[in-house]
């Protein structure tokens, strides 16, 4: 199976007569030209499907929510850290518990104490 990672405007061929080109990425949905010739069937698989047809086993199975992920870093991992480490040196008052509250909403820590991220 081949996996094509691609920007607007980027298009590929299948065979010598078809194009598909991506138009654009509106939320979780992305947009695609397909020129083919009349002779050539396309079917949404929600389509095939409905009208009895199987599921190609090659097709991938995705969770229904994609949720895109943090790029995690040394660079975010240390600055994460200094902030933790500047909301500490500020003392207890109730805007700093509130802000400690949203990061670790946001970053939870570990039970060993590390960060979110690739270790």
């Amino acid at each position: 199976m081949l996996r094509i990672s691609m920007k607007a405007g980027d298009y590929f061929t299948v065979g010598s007569d078809t194009v598909v080109q991506f138009d654009r990425l509106t939320g979780e949905r992305v947009h695609l030209t397909i020129n083919a010739p009349r002779e050539v069937p396309i079917l949404r698989g929600e389509v095939l499907e409905r009208n009895g047809g199987q599921r190609p086993a090659c097709v991938l199975e995705r969770s229904p929510r994609y949720v895109r992920q943090l790029p995690w870093d040394h660079a975010k991992k240390q600055a994460l850290l200094e902030i933790r480490e500047t909301l500490a040196r500020m003392g207890d008052s109730p805007e700093t518990r509130c802000l400690q509250e949203k990061l670790d909403c946001i970053f939870p820590q570990r039970q060993n104490g590390s960060e979110p991220g690739k270790h």
